[in-house]
């Protein structure tokens, strides 16, 4: 098979030749870096709507035809807009799609949107489910966006989630366990609830003091208080292999009243010694459910899903420099380091 036909994920290399050939369309020119070794960052366009419900378009429904029906009123974002937390966006993004046949995609939130607790999910015309798009899918892509702890602010362009292609059906090939990190001096951070507003765009831009509260463990474990939002830390070293792509899900909701509140994405070369990501570790967004739950350190919190690529990828993720590559625990971006 070559490499634009053979099944599993679509590395780098793939993506760039279905966005040279018009199956992957944007307004303007894509940036150089908004493909990553097996994903495309997808960016906002140029308004969004305040929704006073989240929706599915369902079969037979467009997403813009579903608006008419929830929509409240219109933000542009061309200067730049605060979403408030606790209130729900639909965004149409800049990219478009027209799949080959046997081609589908699922979408996730970028490490970086899910560590400022702001919850998106993408949409597609006649998507019966949030963030699967179907083979072969032809037409517009929208995000919904919901600030939960932060109000945020954004922009045309601003990249909240990413886009992973396969082709023929997933291929789960092994998966791994991730426990949580309860044994160091600083075992995690618990978000204020009535801070400032976060730039989406602004890196090392927002003193983190402002916006989290450092926590201390006592005796390897760590209360969770219903409704609130943390950021932890895996006991274990994350690597995904040269030729293979990770998605982290959630556990069974029967081991603990917990969940790690967004599934990921992890690159090939995450943690590698090839790519210099050596000991790196994952970062867990963690948010307790209806009552107090006591974490103890080790206690299995997600599941890392493994699937083969189609063809090694061109670029491994930070190979080149990356924020997350041998990272510990760790804000996003949008802070300045902790210390």
């Amino acid at each position: 098979m070559t490499p634009l036909t053979a099944p599993g994920i679509l590395p780098c290399q793939t993506i760039e030749a279905l966005i040279a050939s018009g199956a992957i369309t944007a307004p303007g020119p894509f940036a150089s870096d908004q493909v990553q070794p097996a994903s495309l960052d997808l960016r906002l366009g140029d308004h969004a709507w305040r929704v006073r419900a989240s929706f599915l378009p369902g079969a037979g429904r467009t997403v813009a035809e579903r608006l008419a029906d929830v929509a409240m009123h219109r933000l542009d974002l061309t200067d730049g807009a605060v979403l408030e937390r606790g209130c729900v966006y639909i965004a149409p993004v800049q990219e478009a799609l027209r799949l080959p046949q046997g081609v589908s995609a699922r979408a996730n939130p970028k490490s970086s949107t899910g560590r400022v607790d702001v919850f998106v999910r993408a949409l597609t015309d006649h998507g019966a489910a949030f963030d699967d798009v179907a083979a072969g899918y032809a037409g517009p892509l929208y995000v919904e966006i919901a600030p939960q702890t932060f109000s945020v602010l954004a922009r045309p362009g601003t990249r909240l989630n990413q886009l992973r292609l396969r082709r023929g059906p997933a291929r789960r090939i092994s998966s791994q366990d991730v426990g949580v990190d309860l044994t160091g001096a600083l075992a995690g951070f618990r978000a204020r609830r009535h801070a400032g507003v976060i730039d989406l765009d602004l890196e090392d831009g927002h003193d983190p003091r402002d916006f989290w509260e450092p926590l201390e463990p006592r005796r390897g474990e760590l209360l969770l208080d219903p409704g609130e939002f943390y950021i932890l830390a895996s006991k274990e070293a994350v690597e995904i292999p040269v030729l293979q792509a990770a998605e982290m899900t959630p556990i069974d909701p029967a081991v603990g009243e917990f969940r790690v509140h967004y599934a990921g994405f992890f690159d090939p070369g995450f943690g590698t010694a090839e790519a210099g990501g050596t000991g790196s570790r994952g970062v867990l967004e963690v948010r307790s459910h209806e009552t107090p739950f006591l974490l103890e350190d080790g206690q299995t919190v997600a599941r890392l899903v493994f699937e083969p690529l189609a063809e090694r990828a061109a670029r491994l993720y930070g190979a080149g420099g990356s924020h997350y590559q041998r990272q510990g625990l760790k804000l996003s971006k949008h802070f300045r380091a902790w210390g």
